[in-house]
């Protein structure tokens, strides 16, 4: 510090210390006729400012203390977050070899291809066999099919109550059902006809769904779901008319018949619907408990008793496929299993990829649940 004189006082000036200078700045002293008072005075500033720069400098050191105190814990913290999701991912991924094993095992000795995948919808697990191979339909499409009628109502361009005609054309459809059974020109509804394609897979009742909403209007729907691979191809029964997407792609109607998807993306359906992320909460909630009324267990829910299900199965000659959410007590196991490639045609309820799929059902239950 130095002094500076002139003619009407002394100034004192801080130098060298930014913070000081911003503190102290320069302060005026009158001279005094009297140099001890003069130099009491000075002293007195410079004190009074030395015992305000220790006290700020002191609660600094605190501040630091504290914040590195805090960094530390932080730290900790972390390592300890890091080191129990390593353990988490390392107890996952072991589960998930015990599951593979266990799959692989049960599917050894069939004869034919198993395509699937399964999610608990709770704690987030998976568990994939070749997940992404795009596979038949069968009747599962029909889940595809109700969505874009729920929509529909929804939009308002249908309702429930619409008045479907059974027609003796719409009565010439093979496979499941019980309309192919009743009386010609029998008057149902827009509902009637979507829970009856759902419950007991009516396949009549799938086409007359169809003629309202539209194969194009499905896939359309699908595509808006970001379901690339998820297509109707053509109405049940050969020699329907295909939809835009089989015609430009014939050899798709030839290898997948009435449509075609993928496990994953199958599954993926299922979720949004369970997670009411289709059209609105309501509106899935409803798709849900129609898919609870399902009364074919061939494959999901087969050895199953007591336990919530929503499923929807499928059958070709030579292929069994089944989809579902089994709502156990260590989470909703949701699944999309096909069998394809199998060697005999057996329609009866003991079909060798049913009863793969019953038993694989429980497997995956067991290995996905938390």
């Amino acid at each position: 510090m130095r002094r500076v004189s002139n003619s009407t006082g002394s100034y004192f000036k801080a130098i060298n210390n930014h913070s000081t200078l911003c503190e102290l700045k320069i302060f005026p002293l009158r001279l005094c006729a009297n140099p001890q008072v003069r130099r009491k005075s000075c002293l007195s500033k410079i004190e009074s400012f030395t015992q305000r720069h220790k006290e700020k400098s002191k609660a600094r050191k605190g501040v630091l203390k504290s914040t590195f105190a805090l960094c530390c814990s932080l730290l900790l913290l972390c390592s300890f977050t890091v080191h129990t999701q390593t353990v988490s991912n390392n107890a996952a991924s072991q589960t998930n070899a015990v599951l593979d094993a266990r799959v692989r095992a049960e599917i050894s000795s069939f004869k034919g291809h198993v395509h699937l995948f399964a999610k608990n919808l709770d704690s987030g697990e998976t568990y994939e066999l070749n997940a992404d191979d795009v596979v038949p339909t069968a009747s599962t499409i029909k889940v595809a099919i109700m969505v874009e009628a729920f929509a529909r109502v929804s939009e308002g361009r249908s309702k429930w109550m619409d008045e479907i005609l059974l027609t003796p054309q719409a009565k010439k459809v093979y496979g499941s059902g019980v309309l192919q059974n009743l009386s010609d020109n029998l008057h149902l509804t827009l509902r009637d006809v979507v829970t009856l394609m759902i419950i007991v897979s009516d396949n009549a009742a799938a086409n007359l769904v169809l003629d309202v909403v539209t194969p194009d209007a499905v896939n359309a729907r699908m595509d808006s779901l970001g379901l690339k691979q998820t297509r109707v191809l053509r109405k049940i029964g050969a020699g329907n008319t295909p939809s835009s997407f089989g015609k430009s792609h014939p050899d798709f109607i030839t290898r997948y018949g009435t449509g075609m998807t993928t496990p994953r993306e199958m599954l993926e359906l299922l979720e949004m619907i369970e997670r009411g992320q289709i059209i609105n909460a309501a509106a899935s909630r409803e798709m849900i408990d129609i898919m609870k009324r399902q009364q074919l267990h061939y494959g999901i829910g087969r050895n199953l008793q007591g336990i919530e299900i929503a499923s929807k199965s499928g059958a070709l000659d030579h292929l069994r496929s089944d989809v579902g959410i089994i709502y156990t007590r260590r989470g909703r196991i949701a699944m999309a299993v096909t069998c394809n490639d199998i060697p005999s045609v057996d329609y009866s309820y003991d079909n060798p990829g049913d009863l793969l799929i019953a038993r694989l059902s429980q497997i995956l239950i067991d290995g996905l649940g938390k």
